[in-house]
């Protein structure tokens, strides 16, 4: 088994999440008690997707993100430094691309649109990937960040705080194929900002009109910014 440590060692976390790859989809619903699906239509949402826009959607793992989002009638392009994941996303209907959050293979300016979901927390330099998410970005264009975040009520961030550090491995030993992943999965949970702490981020990075919106509580966090150069 493959368990990354949180400096998050590009080549760790990739092999990391080579092998859950196969039960990836399935033990994120499990996890999420099927709160994914609405997190995925959330981001379509903030989106605001028109046909004929290209958006990027970094991170996209098994392309599940992906199809979701062409459902808008984009072009979405699917980039990911795990082949594994991107092998089980292969005829899903997206084009995939391989390649790293902090040198991303594409040209300035190609994207109307780009998006992370839970990726972003498992780059080495937030910094970094927030920049190159915005190298890439048309001027205008916007960006939706979909990451996992602080509860806002004490009472629910207890309960969370208790679930991820001793109910998710446990379920994560029964339905995923790396339940070691998982614990690094909740350990990352626990270290990441908080809604104010990520959108200071942004700004630091050069994303203009950021803001966010709490999903399930605040486990979740939309977070949006717009390209100004």
């Amino acid at each position: 088994m493959t368990r990354a440590s949180l400096d998050k060692d590009p080549a760790d976390v990739a092999a990391m999440f080579d092998e859950v790859a196969a039960r990836y989809d399935l033990t994120n619903t499990v996890l999420s008690l099927g709160q994914d699906r609405g997190w995925r239509t959330a981001v379509t949402d903030a989106l605001a997707l028109q046909p004929g826009e290209t958006v990027l959607d970094l991170a996209a793992g098994t392309a599940t993100s992906s199809v979701a989002l062409a459902r808008s009638g984009a072009r979405v392009v699917g980039c990911d430094f795990s082949l594994g994941m991107l092998r089980i996303g292969r005829g899903k209907g997206v084009d995939l691309v391989a390649g790293d959050a902090l040198r991303l293979p594409f040209a300035d300016a190609s994207f109307d649109a780009v998006t992370i979901s839970f990726g972003l927390r498992n780059t080495s330099d937030t910094g970094l990937a927030l920049r190159e998410l915005r190298r890439v970005t048309k001027p205008g264009g916007r960006l939706v960040v979909c990451e996992f975040s602080h509860p806002t009520r004490k009472a629910l961030r207890t309960l969370y705080v208790e679930y991820l550090m001793r109910l998710l491995p446990a379920v994560a030993t029964r339905v995923s194929s790396d339940p070691a992943a998982y614990v690094y999965l909740a350990e990352s949970i626990r270290a990441w900002p908080d809604q104010a702490g990520l959108a200071a981020e942004l700004q630091r990075a050069g994303w203009g009109q950021v803001g966010w919106r709490d999903l399930t509580g605040g486990i979740v966090a939309l977070h949006r910014g717009s390209n100004p150069s």
